[in-house]
């Protein structure tokens, strides 16, 4: 029991000197495509006699 409390030694946790970057690409086109081409299709319907 004492040979193993030799071993045991203390955890030393500190914030690293740079900020830490977080990077996120996020593709926002598709979701904003997809919306303008619900929103025509929707614009076509009510207006059928113009088109």
């Amino acid at each position: 029991m004492t040979g193993t409390s030799a071993l045991i030694g203390c955890v030393n946790v500190s914030a690293p000197d740079e900020p830490i970057v977080i990077e996120l690409n996020i593709n926002i086109r598709a979701d904003v495509v997809y919306q303008l081409a619900e929103d025509a299709a929707n614009t076509i319907e009510e207006n059928a006699d113009i088109f």
